[in-house]
């Protein structure tokens, strides 16, 4: 449900706060308030960035500050798909390639009620898509290619690559 100040300004301030208190003990780079049990279009954003400099150019990691988007809608810009193993805090430990948009055009609102309207990309776009997809109801297993999937334990063979290639050889799944 879209956030129309459903919220006091000191109680979305808390849940925010919880929120990312929940999504750094995870530990996660994006929680959505769905995944905590509540129906707001309200998400958290926060990545460290990759440690590993090829995985890092890669995947066009880098950085992303801690963020709050309400009410957050992303366009895709370009035709643009790239590939890389996602998880979830929904989903403990498994793991699979989702073909996203490299490039999106961001809008919403932030915790200030300030209009958002922005281009984002690389894994930053990755992560406003995830979750942004969840606001809607959707998993990132919903639009994964299932021959990837890796169960806990497993993934370490191909996540931490900086490319999903040497996996689509040896699962035998295609990348866009």
């Amino acid at each position: 449900m879209p956030f129309r100040g459903q919220l006091s300004s000191r109680t979305l301030a808390l849940l925010v706060e919880a929120m990312r208190v929940t999504m750094l003990a995870a530990p996660g780079v994006g929680l959505a308030a769905p995944q905590v049990g509540l129906g707001l279009a309200l998400a958290v954003i926060e990545d460290p960035g990759a440690i590993d400099l090829e995985v890092a150019a890669a995947r066009e990691r880098v950085p992303v500050p801690f963020r709050v988007l309400i009410n957050p809608r992303y366009d895709p810009l370009g035709g643009e798909h790239v590939s890389f193993y996602e998880g979830c805090l929904s989903i403990p430990g498994w793991q699979a390639v989702r073909p996203r948009w490299r490039t999106v055009r961001l809008t919403g609102i932030d915790e200030h009620l300030t209009p958002l309207d922005e281009l984002v990309s690389g894994w930053s776009a990755r992560i406003v898509q995830h979750e942004t997809d969840h606001l809607a109801g959707e998993l990132y297993i919903d639009g994964a290619l299932t021959r990837s999937l890796l169960a806990p334990g497993e993934s370490w063979r191909h996540v931490t690559e900086a490319t999903p290639q040497r996996a689509a050889h040896e699962l035998g799944f295609t990348l866009d």
